[in-house]
């Protein structure tokens, strides 16, 4: 792929809270239809940089490119068209509870693609169908257990038509099952339909089941960026350590 059609791109992102420095020069390139496994403890920038992408946080030096399109110097007014690029499914699936499924999933349809009520119940039947929530679709959200919860986010947000989706911690609070059940839909999304994933998670199940590049943010840069194999194999002590989950090793609490 030509490196001016790769399709996310940081570039020398710093970004501090305070004295802390949380990125400390972070380039990477997330290519088309990947998924793209953001890994590492917490409070090391994982959520910090999906969150720059669609322009919650600014870096403090550094460019982020979508399409080629630099997006850390936009005002909200030119953010609003890559936000619709990009889907966010957040680690609570965020659902009204005084609506059925297929109007949740409708909602969004009706506010940002301008349906009538009628046309963006019908066109959400089909993002139901495609993450397997169909048979649900009459329901409320509080019938539903977190797993078929979190189906219904996904498909809610595949609703906009994004061409990249960021999952902050998908499987977080899941049973195994449910688990493994968000991790297929997510396969199943890049592979039929294109969608460029970008994972934030500690789930090792996940990461080394369906990712098919991880990068290991460790205490400000990118410790390692690689295949599963490349993680699976690395002698680095700190990798190890989070591969295996040991409690004892070089990373600091």
């Amino acid at each position: 792929m030509d490196d001016n059609f790769k399709m996310i791109e940081f570039e020398h992102i710093v970004k501090s809270f305070g004295s802390k420095v949380v990125l400390s020069d972070i380039s990477v390139k997330i290519t088309d239809e990947e998924i793209f496994f953001i890994v590492g403890q917490s409070g090391v920038g994982k959520s910090v940089m999906i969150k720059m992408l669609i322009g919650l946080l600014r870096p403090d030096s550094g460019r982020i490119f979508i399409d080629g399109e630099e997006i850390t110097s936009m005002n909200e007014k030119l953010l609003l068209a890559v936000r619709r690029k990009c889907g966010m499914v957040f680690q609570h699936s965020t659902l009204f509870d005084s609506l059925t499924v297929v109007e949740n999933v409708a909602l969004p349809i009706q506010k940002h693609r301008k349906f009538g009520l009628s046309k963006a119940i019908e066109e959400a039947k089909k993002y139901l169908e495609m993450v397997g929530m169909i048979e649900f679709s009459q329901q409320y959200p509080s019938t539903l257990g977190d797993g078929l919860k979190k189906q219904v986010a996904i498909a809610r947000t595949l609703t906009m038509e994004p061409k990249y989706v960021l999952f902050d911690e998908p499987t977080t609070g899941l049973d195994p099952i449910s688990a493994r059940r968000v991790d297929n839909l997510i396969l199943d999304l890049s592979r039929t339909i294109g969608i460029t994933s970008i994972v934030v998670s500690h789930d090792p199940k996940s990461i080394f089941s369906i990712a098919d590049r991880i990068m290991m943010l460790y205490k400000g840069k990118i410790r390692l960026l690689g295949d599963v194999n490349a993680f699976l194999k690395s002698d680095d002590p700190v990798v190890r350590q989070f591969v295996t989950g040991a409690p004892q090793g070089p990373m600091e609490v």
